[in-house]
């Protein structure tokens, strides 16, 4: 019995909160006989930073609510207050009693809140990566132990990534002078060491080996002493990867049963860890007898041919579904057939009928739904290109049937104008089941398509400064409009492109080129105009010293696209115009005199790479043929007796190129690329002899810069010098000697390489190359070997980057001397910059 409003005070002890006291000061509460009150209210004393009114709520120690004195109601708040975690001391005081009435006050002491971290024990980058992950609970956050706990959570599974498998985080904490009632948490971190996995090893396998089953665990290898790199750091989600992709690969081979049973990732020792798995087999399955339903359109004995799964055999859940769903862009799959054809809800579901025995029988269930044609087709996202510009290159066309196949390569065509992010160029079709039609949208982005060209390098025994700029996405017909400067005009797809080289006085060179894809804007017909001009001397202007070329020339090309023998077909047609003005020059057949090279150009190509840049699947083939008017059939002129003058006042020759090139993904992201180039300068008449201009230089960067501009052909060949790949001829002593390098009319090459991605993003795109390469050139046909080459090999780097286009660097290792050659022709290092992507890429 409580006999007057005295203060009475409920505590929860630090040391056992689970076990709260009342104790009532002046007079006592008789525990024995407990007596109802009505709450006349609660109030809360010591908080600051947080909802009272939510606090006394928790509590459930409300206005106007019945509470028996002493009773459970009491012990119960402050439980239920102590597991909030948000307060270091909490006590509940009877303020006064008035009649049945009961006035209560909860004082708290508040937890410190959290200010920021202090990260010990860790690299600089993992402070900054760890710390971005931190971040969000820093400012309001109670410390509690779930502030412990999730903070070690998140380092534990960062440093889990880097390899660090056995990690041990401590706390403590400091105020903060910044921040009232505000903490520091200092982190103290002991990573102890990277772990890698020293063995792998399973039970249960009967049909596997051991050694098959670890080159499942693709990203989960064991350490071998022949892993020169080493066999990569342990990590837990990559392993989770790898024991689902360990058991499609089971069931791939026909073990449909398989299945982990268990498996135990063990401490081996200080650095590295044991891996244990303990599968189930189960029996090899094969497939029995398939039958098809819903099928209308295609009869059963042409899915069948489709499908391409015989009875008898090994039963495989993935190749069946890759037959029937396809995969990736392939359209050698039953949807495919289906989908090209219009019917855009077409569904396939195999199901497994019977299986007894060792034997599977499947029903293959298809929905045909109806056949669909192609209404609006919209663009989005192109903030810069023309809609015109990028609905041209669309292959769904309204009215068309709906087609997969012209849907995957819209995607192609637009990453080929090299205006957007091909990587995030997204199709969506909108069905109109009402009407049967379907509305298709393609989402684009836009990315960097501007190139610049700014460098320095070494040619003619001189430094050479170059300047290069490149609008891919030029606009010609807002040449005169002001506001479409930004900083020129831009959206029509049109290509512009200045360059400047120069020494001094010793050498330049000024060029100009233009294109236009859509000439006219209604056909893929191109049209190209390009000039140049340049000058190299040896700096002295006169006098019989004196020595100098000078070069210009015009070129007008027309090309359109073909749809015979396929849509990948591009022609081409070029009318090109150059004059050589030689005083006292060497290193050609004449020193002195004027020279001209009417031609006209006829190229054929066909490109089906995925990429311009990286392409991982498709070919690129050109075959040009390059001829003069055959001037020395058509006059009367003696060449036996004419003098230089005479003799190369027009240049003539027939020139014929092929080049081939083929890209096939060998496993996972590694790309194989080969290639072959062959190139040949003819004569219509052995008394003029063959042209001075247009030869082939081999070796080196293939930078198409100084030697370029003197009328000469630069082929790459990494491992070699700049023109250095020379014939070598034999004198009538037998000596082997090496022709001044003028250029050769015949050469070829060969290319194999290996390409391994490791950045693909829309600011750039990078990879790694091994190469080996031969090549050689020859004076005459009847020298002509292909067998017979020069070799090297060796490892490179290609980063792409749209304002620079491709930069590359690369080591190559030849095996033969050129004779007559400083150091033999040999030259490790390679670089290139701006180079062409559809040569040396």
């Amino acid at each position: 019995m409580i006999g007057s409003p005295a203060m009475a005070q409920i505590t929860r002890p630090k040391s056992n909160p689970n076990t709260p006291s009342l104790k009532v000061s002046g007079t006592d509460m008789d525990y024995f006989q407990p007596k109802e009150y009505t709450i006349g209210g609660t109030t809360l004393s010591g908080a600051k930073f947080i909802d009272k009114e939510v606090i006394i709520t928790l509590s459930k120690l409300i206005k106007g609510e019945k509470i028996l004195l002493p009773g459970e109601a009491t012990s119960n708040a402050i439980k239920t207050l102590w597991a909030q975690g948000l307060f270091d001391d909490i006590e509940l005081d009877i303020t006064k009693m008035v009649l049945d009435t009961v006035y209560f006050d909860i004082k708290v002491v508040e937890r410190p809140r959290l200010s920021s971290f202090e990260l010990n024990g860790l690299s600089k980058s993992q402070k900054t990566d760890i710390t971005e992950k931190l971040n969000s609970k820093s400012g309001k956050t109670i410390i509690n132990e779930n502030t412990y706990n999730s903070t070690t959570g998140i380092i534990n599974k960062y440093l889990a990534e880097k390899g660090y498998f056995f990690t041990k985080v401590d706390y403590k904490t400091k105020p903060d002078p910044n921040m009232e009632n505000g903490v520091v948490l200092q982190v103290f971190v002991d990573k102890g060491n990277k772990v890698k996995v020293h063995e792998i090893n399973f039970t249960g396998n009967k049909e596997f080996k051991a050694s098959t089953l670890r080159k499942y665990l693709k990203k989960t290898k064991q350490q071998a002493f022949y892993k020169v790199f080493g066999s990569g750091k342990f990590s837990k989600e990559k392993y989770k990867e790898d024991k689902e992709k360990l058991i499609a690969k089971m069931q791939e081979k026909g073990y449909r049963d398989a299945v982990i049973i268990k498996d135990t990732t063990y401490l081996y020792n200080k650095k590295s860890v044991g891996v244990k798995i303990d599968l189930y087999e189960g029996p090899k399955y094969y497939v029995g007898n398939i039958t098809w339903s819903g099928n209308a359109k295609y009869a059963t004995k042409d899915l069948n041919k489709v499908l391409g799964i015989e009875k008898g055999e090994v039963f495989s859940e993935e190749k069946l579904n890759t037959k029937l769903h396809g995969n990736g862009a392939e359209s050698d799959d039953v949807s495919s057939i289906y989908l090209n054809d219009g019917y855009l809800t077409f569904n396939v579901e195999p199901v497994q009928t019977k299986i007894y025995n060792d034997t599977v029988d499947l029903e293959v269930r298809i929905y045909e739904g109806p056949q669909y044609t192609n209404n609006r087709i919209t663009v989005k996202g192109n903030t810069i290109t023309n809609d015109r510009v990028v609905l041209r290159e669309v292959r769904t066309r309204p009215g068309d049937k709906f087609s997969k196949d012209l849907l995957v390569r819209t995607v192609r065509d637009l990453g080929q104008l090299g205006n957007f992010d091909e990587s995030k160029t997204v199709p969506t079709p909108k069905p109109n089941p009402s009407d049967g039609t379907v509305d298709i949208e393609y989402a684009v982005e836009e990315k960097p398509s501007d190139q610049v060209e700014l460098s320095g390098g070494f040619g003619g025994g001189r430094i050479i400064g170059t300047i290069g700029l490149t609008f891919n996405n030029f606009s010609l017909r807002n040449i005169l409009n002001p506001k479409a400067y930004k900083p020129l005009p831009k959206g029509d797809g049109q290509k512009l492109s200045l360059r400047g080289q120069t020494n001094g006085k010793y050498y330049q060179s000024y060029s100009f080129s233009f294109s236009e894809p859509w000439l006219g804007g209604k056909k893929p017909v191109s049209f190209g105009l390009s000039a140049f001009t340049s000058l190299s001397s040896n700096g002295v202007d006169v006098g019989q010293s004196a020595q100098r070329i000078r070069l210009n020339g015009i070129t007008v090309s027309l090309g359109r696209r073909l749809k015979w023998p396929d849509n990948y077909f591009q022609i081409s047609h070029a009318i090109n115009m150059q004059q050589y003005v030689l005083n006292n020059y060497p290193g050609y057949l004449f020193n002195t005199g004027t020279s001209y090279n009417f031609n006209l150009t006829q190229e054929i190509s066909r490109d089906s790479r995925n990429s311009p840049i990286f392409p991982t699947e498709g070919s690129y083939f050109k075959f040009t043929i390059q001829a003069t008017p055959p001037y020395s059939l058509l006059n009367h002129t003696n060449y036996a007796t004419a003098s230089d003058k005479q003799r190369y006042k027009f240049t003539e020759y027939h020139k014929w190129k092929f080049e081939g090139q083929w890209f096939q993904r060998v496993m996972g992201k590694l790309v194989l690329k080969g290639q072959a180039q062959f190139g040949f300068l003819g004569s219509y008449n052995n008394a003029v002899g063959q042209s001075p201009f247009e030869r082939f230089k081999l070796g080196g960067d293939g930078m198409q810069g100084f030697d370029f501009l003197q009328g000469s052909e630069i082929i790459t060949m990494r491992g070699y010098a700049n023109s250095a790949v020379t014939p070598a001829t034999a004198t009538t002593s037998g000596q082997i000697q090496t022709a001044t390098n003028s250029g050769s009319p015949i050469y070829t090459k060969y290319v194999m390489e290996l390409r391994y991605p490791v950045i693909a993003s829309q600011q750039a795109t990078a990879y790694l190359v091994g190469f080996a390469e031969g090549g050689n050139t020859w004076n005459r046909f009847s020298e002509f070997n292909p067998f017979n080459v020069r070799r090297s090999a060796g490892i490179g780097a290609r980063i792409f980057l749209p304002i620079f286009g491709m930069l590359g660097i690369d080591y190559g290792f030849p095996f033969d001397n050129i004779p007559g050659q400083a150091n033999g022709g040999k030259q490790n290092f390679t670089f290139s910059i701006a180079q062409q992507l559809g040569g040396f890429n």
